[in-house]
């Protein structure tokens, strides 16, 4: 067979020969769009790679964006790469302190950043003494305290659109993603141009989301976090139509965005997509073009998924995995003899799950002896995982206690795999709630409880207790008028099938539940905020 290399080129060049006339659309402010074509973004994509050697960068070096979904960044995410050098993506939701730190850590020689975000990089000055040019992924330098800016379009409107593909190996560094750092700093990964190219290859495929020429997709999941789930490098790879959203993340402008441009295929958190299904029906409206939706991030209540399909008839497909994994792992695609299952039960056995790895993709479930657990659907243990497109180290050796010495990535997970080969993440291990010896899924409970009539959000905690060691704790945001007491909610939960002493004690109502960087609960703040001991249950 050829010795073929798989870097990034393979992806670039593939797109630009074949899908010339293909769109790739921006949202932009006023209610614009930008169009333009597969060809110009190459054109493009190519003045950037002759502007970046004509700055003096070295080979390999990095270069930071930080930016939201546009046509820009996309161009980014290839001349990067495909000049040598390697993208790091920098998420403006971080904590200041994180963002500092993984600017100095990665050792970011360039960063590239929207206009309205230059606002973070002026609170970090610190961290930027090693970074050698600011540009402004704009037409024009807006007004800033940052000094030597350069617009975008002044760096590579003198460049020619024609750049020499180098010798790339495929085993050569191509980004560097960052974990939001939930337990203790931020960790870097480091993706490789072949890690890349698989990780592209395997989601695109049918175990995938089957993304072809035939689609246009819109990734709501943003960009400088894990890569947009690597849909800009799938979609360029097969010429598929791609939208983004810019900075436009309201539920009217996605769906408004999902209609008018066709979008077959759409990827973001439950938090999302719960606010898209409430305009939805606010509006009165449907989204037809849509084969399917792409939840993850954290596990979508099963109430939502049942709501799609029964308000919208629209399928929505859980995936899981993580910073390390690149990060698509794995779906919930049901089997072949399951095709005559009712939607009830798919729910249920299939869609509420994490789904079936992808080729490729090894898992392991394993107890605290390190002995694998049954896989009978109710025996939980450690997911470990491992891959083409799996970290087998952090950037600098940090955290070397995540990776065993056969090989496997300890992803924290607490799991249960299913007698159909389906697994399940019950919870992180930080977050299971251990009472009296037993165990209590808050990942489980949470799930259950957004299904409760005038839930909106809702996350359980452990708190400590001096009789029981921990019990759980409901913080819950209603609905707008929604009144809920802790009888009401431990009524609901008994009737769905919980016991009396998993129940919580206490429940604690807010105005919206805190997010982390990436969009899930913030877990750590709400047991910063709720730290003290349990209440005694109520009566009965």
């Amino acid at each position: 067979m050829m010795a073929v290399e798989l870097n990034s080129w393979m992806l670039f060049r593939h797109a630009a020969r074949h899908f010339r006339d293909t769109e790739i659309v921006t949202q932009l402010d006023q209610g614009r769009r930008h169009r333009y074509t597969y060809a110009q973004f190459s054109a493009r994509s190519q003045q950037l790679m002759h502007a970046l050697d004509r700055l003096g960068l070295g080979h390999e070096a990095p270069i930071a964006t930080l930016g939201w979904n546009s046509y820009r960044h996309l161009e980014c995410y290839f001349g990067v790469p495909c000049s040598g050098r390697v993208l790091h993506t920098l998420n403006p939701r971080l904590p200041l302190a994180d963002l500092e730190f993984i600017v100095q850590d990665a050792g970011d020689q360039v960063i590239l950043a929207d206009p309205d975000l230059l606002s973070v990089l002026e609170r970090i000055p610190d961290a930027l003494g090693r970074v050698k040019h600011l540009i402004v992924l704009a037409d024009q330098v807006p007004s800033s305290r940052l000094p030597n800016l350069v617009a975008y379009e002044d760096l590579i409107a003198a460049e020619p659109g024609f750049y020499p593909p180098p010798s790339i190996p495929e085993i050569a560094d191509l980004g560097i993603c960052y974990t939001s750092g939930t337990s203790g700093r931020p960790k870097g990964v480091v993706y490789s141009h072949r890690s890349t190219v698989l990780h592209a290859l395997a989601t695109t495929s049918g175990a995938g989301t089957g993304l072809g020429p035939q689609d246009c997709t819109l990734p709501i999941v943003p960009m400088f976090h894990v890569n947009a789930w690597g849909t800009p490098f799938a979609a360029t790879m097969v010429g598929a139509k791609q939208v983004f959203t810019g900075r436009h993340l309201d539920a009217a402008t996605i769906i408004c965005l999902i209609q008018e441009e066709q979008v077959t295929h759409s990827s973001g958190v439950p938090t999302i997509w719960a606010a898209v299904a409430d305009e939805l029906t606010r509006q009165g409206t449907r989204l037809p073009s849509l084969r399917f939706l792409s939840a993850g991030g954290s596990r979508p209540p099963r109430s939502l998924m049942e709501r799609y399909q029964r308000e919208f008839g629209i399928t929505m497909v859980q995936g899981w995995g993580m910073t390390e994994t690149s990060p698509v792992a794995s779906l919930t695609w049901p089997k072949h003899k399951m095709r005559d299952w009712d939607e009830a039960r798919l729910t249920v056995e299939v869609r509420d799950q994490a789904g079936l790895p992808l080729p490729g993709i090894d898992i392991r479930i394993v107890d605290p002896s390190g002995q694998d657990v049954p896989a009978d659907g109710e025996s939980i243990g450690e997911l470990l995982v491992r891959g083409p497109w799996v970290a087998a180290s952090y950037l600098g050796g940090q955290a070397p206690q995540q990776f065993t010495a056969d090989g496997w990535f300890r992803t924290g997970d607490v799991a249960v795999e299913t007698p159909d080969g389906y697994f399940a993440v019950v919870d992180r291990i930080k977050d299971l709630i251990k009472s009296g010896g037993e165990w209590i899924s808050s990942v489980d409970m949470e799930g259950r409880l957004m299904g409760m009539e005038g839930v909106a959000e809702a996350a359980i905690i452990a708190i400590p207790d001096s009789k029981w060691q921990e019990r759980p704790l409901a913080v819950i945001a209603p609905r707008p008028g929604a009144k809920i007491r802790l009888e009401d909610v431990r009524r609901f939960l008994s009737d769905s099938g919980w016991a009396s002493w998993q129940l919580p004690d206490r429940l604690e109502i807010v105005a919206d539940l805190p997010k982390t960087s990436v969009g899930k609960f913030d877990k750590k703040a709400l047991r910063e905020r709720f730290a003290s001991e349990a209440q005694p249950p109520p009566p009965g």
